[in-house]
C-alpha cells in the first residue's frame, strides 16, 4: 500500500521496516482519542474557511461512522498504514475521496499523537483515581467495623504499642488519598493542547487554538510549539504517581502476606482470594498478594524504561517517542486489575480479632503506658523508661507479661508504682487514652473515618 508520506521516496520500504516501525498493534488503542481530536480539527478547518465548511461537515460525519464501526469490530487495521492516525486518515480517504486528505491540514501527525495521548492520560487518571476511592471506601467499611479490634502496632517488625485494626486500616487510607491527589494532579499536568504546534514551528493557517481547546476539554493551549510536540512529561507523571500507588499496595500486601501466615494468623482469606500448592494440599498461599507486590516491580520498570528513553532526546519530536505508549497502556493495565483484584480481596478478608489481641498482650506492648504512668506520677521520663526497662526484663525472666505481675514484683522495682497502674496498662485503655487527633482512640478514629467519607464526597 502506497506511503501517505512517500512522495519523496524513490523505493518502498523493507518489510522489516514496515513491522518495527509499526505501532498499529499497541496504539490502536487510542482510536477514540485521535478520532475525537480528528473531529474538532476538522470543525475547525471549517469555520476558519480554512477548508470548505461542507466538506469539513462531511469529514466529520464520516469520522462518527467510523468511530461506531471500529467499536463495533468492523474495521481491520493494516501494518502499512504505521499507526493509528494513518489508519483512520486512509479509511476516512477510502470512504470519501480526496476530501479526506484534507483533514491533515494545519497539522503533523507530531501534535496529533501528542493530543491523542494527552486526552488518554487525562481519561485515565480519572479512571485511576475512581478505582482508587473505590479501595478507600472499602478500607473505610473494614475499618469501621474494628475500631475496638485490639492489634500490636509494630516498628522494626516488633510489637510495639497496642493499635487498633481501624487505625492501621486508616493509615493506608492517607496514603491512598494521596495517591488520588496524584492523579488529579497528573490530569492537571496533562490538560495543555498541543494541537496546532504542527510538526514544530506551527503553521501558516489561521487555525483557532482555542476553539479545539473548548471542544477537547482542555484548560491550556501550549504556548511554545517545540515543546507541545516533545512534552512526554504528563506521561511520566502518569507512571510516577502509578508507582507510588504500586508501593503503597506493596507495603499493604507484604503486610496481608505476613498476617495470613501461620505464625501470626491475624487474618483468613477468602477462598476466592487464594490459591493451592500442586503437591502440598494443605497449603493456601495468598497469591494475590504477592502478584500485587511483583507486579510493584513492573510498574517500576514502565517509569524507569520511559525516563531512559526521554533523557537523551534533543527538540523537537524524534521517533524514540513511539516508546512512551506501551508503557503507560501496560501500567493503567496493570494497576486497573490490581486495584480492583485488591478491593476484593480485602472487602472478603476474615479478621481473627482474639488472635490480634493476644498478640498485643505479649511482647510488652503496653510498656510505654506503664512508662507514662510512672511520669504522671512525678518520675521523670528518663527514669521511668530505666525503671520499666528494668520490669520487662524481670517479666521476662518470670516468664510473664506486665499484666501478670503482681504488684508486689511491681513495687520490687519501684515503689512508686500501686493498684492504679493495672488499669493504666490495660490494653484498652492503652488505645483509648490516646484521644488526641491521629491517635488509635476509638472517638478519633471514628472521627477519622467520618472526615474521609466527607473528604472522597468532596474530591
Amino acid at each position: 500500500m502506497k506511503k501517505m508520506w512517500g512522495g519523496r521516496f524513490s523505493k518502498k520500504t523493507d518489510l522489516l521496516t514496515d513491522d518495527f516501525n509499526s505501532s498499529i498493534s499497541f496504539d490502536q488503542r487510542l482510536y477514540k482519542q485521535d478520532i475525537t481530536g480528528s473531529i474538532a480539527h476538522a470543525r475547525m478547518l471549517g469555520k476558519q474557511n480554512i477548508i470548505d465548511p461542507n466538506e469539513a461537515e462531511l469529514i466529520i460525519k464520516t469520522l462518527e461512522a467510523i468511530l461506531i464501526d471500529i467499536e463495533a469490530g468492523n474495521v481491520e487495521f493494516s501494518v502499512s498504514m504505521e499507526d493509528i492516525h494513518m489508519n483512520v486518515e486512509a479509511i476516512l480517504t477510502e470512504r470519501i475521496g480526496d476530501i479526506g486528505k484534507k483533514l491533515h491540514t494545519g497539522r503533523s501527525r507530531n501534535d496529533q499523537v501528542a493530543t491523542d495521548m494527552r486526552l488518554y492520560v487525562k481519561e485515565i487518571a480519572d479512571d485511576s483515581k475512581s478505582l482508587i476511592r473505590n479501595l478507600i471506601l472499602t478500607l473505610l467499611d473494614l475499618a469501621d467495623d474494628h475500631t475496638n479490634t485490639i492489634m500490636p502496632g509494630y516498628t522494626h517488625l516488633q510489637r510495639a504499642q497496642p493499635i487498633t485494626f481501624a487505625h492501621h486500616l486508616m493509615a493506608y487510607v492517607e496514603m491512598f488519598k494521596r495517591d488520588m491527589i496524584r492523579m488529579a494532579q497528573v490530569k492537571a499536568m496533562a490538560d495543555t493542547l498541543p494541537l496546532g504546534s504542527g510538526a514544530l514551528a506551527t503553521t501558516t493557517y489561521p487555525l483557532d487554538r482555542a476553539a479545539v481547546a473548548a471542544e477537547l476539554d482542555f484548560a491550556f493551549i501550549s504556548l511554545n510549539s517545540l515543546d507541545g510536540v516533545s512534552d512526554r512529561d504528563f506521561c511520566l507523571d502518569f507512571l510516577e504517581a502509578a508507582s507510588v500507588l504500586m508501593m503503597h499496595l506493596s507495603r499493604f500486601s507484604e503486610e496481608i502476606i505476613l498476617w495470613c501466615s501461620s505464625e501470626f494468623n491475624f487474618i483468613t482469606l477468602d477462598d476466592a482470594f487464594s490459591t493451592g500448592s500442586s503437591i502440598m494440599p494443605q497449603k493456601k498461599n495468598p497469591d494475590i498478594a504477592e502478584l500485587v507486590r511483583g507486579k510493584t516491580g513492573r510498574v517500576y520498570g514502565n517509569l524507569m524504561g520511559l525516563l531512559t528513553t526521554m533523557k537523551g532526546i534533543p527538540l523537537a519530536y524524534n521517533k524514540d517517542m513511539q516508546e512512551d505508549k506501551e508503557p503507560v497502556f501496560d501500567t493503567y493495565d496493570t494497576i486497573k486489575i490490581c486495584l480492583i483484584t485488591f478491593a476484593k480481596m480485602i472487602k472478603t478478608l476474615t479478621v481473627n480479632k482474639e488472635t490480634m489481641k493476644k498478640a498485643a498482650a505479649g511482647g510488652f506492648s503496653n510498656a510505654t503506658d506503664a512508662a507514662d504512668w510512672l511520669v504522671k506520677h512525678g518520675v521523670a521520663f528518663r527514669d521511668a523508661h530505666e525503671i520499666i526497662g528494668k520490669l520487662v526484663f524481670f517479666a521476662l525472666e518470670q516468664q510473664k507479661s506486665l499484666d501478670e505481675l503482681t504488684l508486689d514484683e511491681y513495687r520490687s522495682i519501684s515503689p512508686v508504682f500501686d493498684e492504679s497502674i493495672f488499669s493504666a496498662i490495660d490494653l484498652n485503655a492503652c488505645v483509648n487514652q490516646r484521644n488526641i487527633i491521629g491517635g488509635p482512640a476509638e472517638e478519633q478514629v471514628r472521627k477519622a473515618i467520618a472526615f474521609n467519607h466527607q473528604w472522597l464526597v468532596q474530591n
